[in-house]
């Protein structure tokens, strides 16, 4: 309890355009609730499925993806201490008034000092945004924050969840999105709700950096820095078939990890 209270106590220093502010915290009869500012436009993920009449424009998605990879590299780099989240999906990304994304929701998150070693021993986090290494040793990383932005990424591009449970087969969304690029039209992966009203090369961009943060291999990786490069357009996004990415070397191990746990494997 006094490691969790100092925690918070120090969560609640953090300040950013892109992190919603930790307020404080309540423990009534062994129920702990944390308080943050509010957010009047609610969490993302209800403008992605829940409301099927109110699509988001790609501006609208490019700049929310913009603003969680700002504030997911000040967490990683840019405040006294590493914080790493380790739940990023779409209902902990946040919208204020003018509908900024704010990243939210630090119950699971887990703090260290720069150049320490992160120790977590209990696998916590959302599945289908899981890192494969995350599931079997249960030690959160910076790099496992990336993978799960990864798959936000997608997430948000694409309109669909991670892992979508269609008829027998599970549809592992990061094996579509790799599929349609193998054949040489990614944007068919594309969130059909955009209809044409997109710019081609961010979408283009968004899906391939997706890409790139699922892989496997913690150290293909890039950083919550290079992210940000990235999508600023100060350093370019190399095509994936120079990074040595294929299906069998980049993504099997979370395809299998998906399937076992679908199939009733823990």
């Amino acid at each position: 309890m006094r490691q969790f209270i100092a925690e918070i106590i120090s969560i609640g220093r953090l300040r950013h355009r892109n992190i919603v502010t930790l307020l404080g915290y309540c423990r009534r009869k062994g129920e702990l609730l944390l308080v943050y500012d509010y957010m009047p436009n609610g969490s993302l993920d209800k403008y992605l499925y829940n409301q099927p009449r109110v699509t988001l424009s790609w501006s609208l998605r490019f700049g929310v993806i913009k603003g969680v990879a700002y504030g997911l590299s000040y967490l990683h780099e840019g405040w006294e201490q590493v914080v790493i989240h380790r739940d990023i999906k779409a209902s902990n990304v946040l919208l204020d008034s003018e509908l900024n994304a704010r990243l939210g929701d630090f119950g699971l998150a887990r703090l260290y000092d720069h150049g320490a070693d992160p120790r977590t021993t209990h696998l916590v986090g959302t599945f289908g945004y899981l890192a494969p290494e995350n599931t079997r040793s249960a030690r959160a990383t910076t790099s496992t924050d990336v993978f799960a932005f990864g798959a936000f990424l997608l997430e948000v591009a694409c309109g669909r969840r991670p892992i979508e449970t269609r008829g027998e087969e599970p549809l592992i969304l990061v094996d579509w999105v790799f599929s349609c690029w193998d054949k040489g039209d990614i944007l068919e992966a594309r969130d059909p709700n955009l209809g044409t009203d997109f710019v081609a090369k961010e979408v283009e961009l968004v899906l391939q950096l997706g890409l790139l943060c699922s892989q496997s291999q913690p150290t293909a990786r890039p950083s919550m820095r290079q992210v940000v490069q990235y999508l600023d357009g100060d350093l370019a996004l190399e095509e994936l078939s120079y990074l040595g990415i294929s299906k069998d070397k980049a993504f099997s191990q979370t395809s299998s990890v998906a399937n076992s746990v679908l199939s009733g494997g823990r």
